[in-house]
């Protein structure tokens, strides 16, 4: 076994089958085309943490993340949600393992160390963050690579983001949620003017079985727009309210979060 498939299969099986589930743990164990993503989530508090944090994505992480190969990295702030100050990292790559194991390879990083200072070795007095949350990601088949938005003039374009989160009250409804996005429900979204940016499951984290998936738009009034165009459209009414397909059956909780864009993201 070559040594890059023997750490991803040590490091999913370090997470165990009660984290993974079968299906996913064969997913993140062998080579895929499919891309997973890393998602961090950095709880603040209202005052210096938040020009500290925004400070470190620029000038620390995201070149790291570069330098690794793990380029376009989002960066968004909330502005619509449970908790505010709360800033949240998008990070690609083709490796579970690569992700997994992140943080090791960042403090190997010299440059990325230096950069870092003032955040990553805040003391106890005055914390960079209140808490920080990592969720590993698996890409769905059906959108199996990150989407960037089209540059504008050289420059992305202004725009707002929605992450949404479904869990679900079994592994098999999770499966059959999944299932409804592959087999139809991405197609009608892409057909009514939604724009994806990713789809995936969760691997590892909180609240699971579930999966999450991030839309882009222009600005509130398109979102708007284009969801109204979405509930109406009568092939996902039909998808919808077909027996094990309704959310009374497979979705438990919904988390609907609007972010927008840190100046130095590159999503």
């Amino acid at each position: 076994m070559e040594r890059r498939e023997f750490v991803r299969a040590a490091v999913v099986a370090g997470m165990g089958a009660g984290a993974l589930g079968a299906k996913a743990m064969a997913q993140a164990a062998v080579k895929t085309s499919n891309e997973f993503y890393q998602l961090r989530k950095y709880a603040l508090r209202n005052g210096p943490q938040t020009a500290l944090t925004q400070g470190y994505f620029e000038r620390a992480l995201i070149p790291a993340l570069g330098r690794l190969g793990m380029a376009p990295v989002g960066a968004f702030k909330l502005d619509v949600g449970p908790e505010t100050p709360t800033y949240y990292v998008l990070i690609r790559s083709t490796d579970a393992a690569a992700l997994a194991g992140l943080d090791a390879r960042l403090g190997a990083d010299e440059e990325y160390v230096k950069a870092a200072a003032g955040f990553r070795d805040a003391p106890a007095t005055a914390p960079a963050y209140e808490r920080a949350e990592r969720t590993l990601l698996g890409a769905f088949t059906g959108w199996p690579k990150l989407t960037v938005p089209k540059l504008v003039d050289g420059k992305l374009p202004k725009r707002i983001f929605q992450l949404r989160t479904y869990e679900s009250p079994s592994q098999a409804a999770h499966a059959r949620k999944v299932a409804m996005f592959n087999e139809a429900e991405i197609g009608i979204f892409v057909r009514t003017g939604l724009t994806p940016v990713f789809f995936a499951e969760t691997l590892a984290g909180t609240r699971m079985p579930s999966l999450t998936y991030m839309l882009t738009f222009a600005d509130t009034a398109e979102l708007t727009a284009k969801w109204a165009a979405f509930g109406a459209d009568t092939a996902w009414k039909e998808l919808s309210r077909k027996p094990g397909n309704t959310d009374a059956e497979i979705v438990s909780n919904i988390s609907n979060l609007y972010l927008s864009p840190l100046a130095c993201s590159e999503v």
